[in-house]
Order: C-alpha cells, then sequence, then structure tokens
C-alpha cells in the first residue's frame, strides 16, 4: 500500500493554526472605539415634604391644656409658711393665727373678681378682693377646697377673668402650706 499524505494524522492544533492567524488579523482591522464615559445616575427631583397633618382642635377639658411652666418655692415665715410658683404668679400663704390660707393670684383687678379653682374632684368659684400685685382670697384652714388642691390628680386650675388661666402641679408645696395652718 502506498502511503496516502492525506491520511496522514495533523495535529488538531496546528489545523487551527490558520484559522486563528486569521482572526487575529481580522480583530487588528476594527477599529477600537472607547466606551462612552458612564452617564451620571439622574438623582430623583425631590418629592415635596409631606404636609403635617393638622392638629386636634385643643381640648375643652382643662385637664388636657399644657402645664402653666414653673416651679413651686416653699418657705417657712414668722406667720407660718407660703409657696410660691412660677415666681409669683400664684401664692398659697398660711395665715396661722387667723387659721385662713390666702390664694394670692398675680394680675390687677379694679374691684372684686371671681377666681375659679378646678380640680379632678370639681370647681368652686371664690370671690377675690385686689391686693397689692393680685387679687386674693381666703379659705379657712379646714375647707375641703384645700384637700382638693392638694390631693388633685397632676394639677389644678386657676381661673380669673382678664388673667391667663394657671394650670398649676400640686407638688408637695402646696400640702405643707395646708399642713402649716392646721
Amino acid at each position: 500500500m502506498k502511503a496516502n499524505p492525506r491520511l496522514r494524522s495533523t495535529p488538531a492544533s496546528l489545523r487551527l493554526l490558520p484559522v486563528l492567524v486569521g482572526a487575529l488579523a481580522l480583530a487588528g482591522c476594527i477599529p477600537q472605539v472607547a466606551p462612552a464615559p458612564p452617564q451620571p445616575a439622574a438623582r430623583p427631583s425631590p418629592s415635596p415634604a409631606p404636609t403635617p397633618a393638622p392638629l386636634p382642635p385643643p381640648s375643652s377639658d382643662w385637664r388636657d391644656a399644657l402645664a402653666t411652666p414653673g416651679d413651686w418655692q416653699y418657705a417657712p415665715s414668722s406667720t407660718g409658711s407660703f409657696a410660691s410658683f412660677a415666681s409669683g404668679q400664684f401664692i398659697l400663704r398660711c395665715e396661722r393665727q387667723q387659721q385662713r390660707v390666702s390664694l394670692i393670684r398675680a394680675g390687677a383687678a379694679t374691684g372684686p373678681v371671681s377666681m375659679a379653682i378646678r380640680t379632678t374632684q370639681g370647681e368652686r368659684t371664690l370671690v377675690a378682693n385686689p391686693v397689692q400685685g393680685g387679687v386674693s382670697t381666703s379659705l379657712p384652714t379646714r375647707d375641703p377646697l384645700l384637700d382638693d388642691m392638694a390631693f388633685s390628680r397632676g394639677r389644678f386650675a386657676v381661673e380669673v377673668p382678664g388673667m391667663a388661666t394657671l394650670h398649676i402641679p400640686s407638688w408637695t408645696e402646696v400640702s405643707r402650706v395646708i399642713e402649716d395652718c392646721r
């Protein structure tokens, strides 16, 4: 038999060599295009801020009103003791000799005015007379309204026409003045 040169086996890598060279030659002919620079991400326009929900209408219940800013200050005195709230906006004064507790609201009045005291136990309106720097009324030391003020749940209110309502915390100073007179 004669040897057939076509049947001679050629390694596969040599058979693919002309194809690879041709592909590389063609790749060199294609112009390279630089990729476009990345576009900055479009920022979404800020959405309008949501409008806050309207506040609920103020409650007609005095217990829901904000407390009047201020603190109580207690001090003994020669006639008993006194406690001042919010730098003298409201004063409780023990008058031991007369067995009375005075309630003094800072402000101005030209004649007698009503002073309503609201507690969690109820409301009572008193007559207050003008004094220097405010209006004043007095209660006997055993008057239940004093205990209502001392034990009102968290606060009591003092209302005088023409003056801002005071929402006063019922701290221990209230009880101390009352007890000093009893």
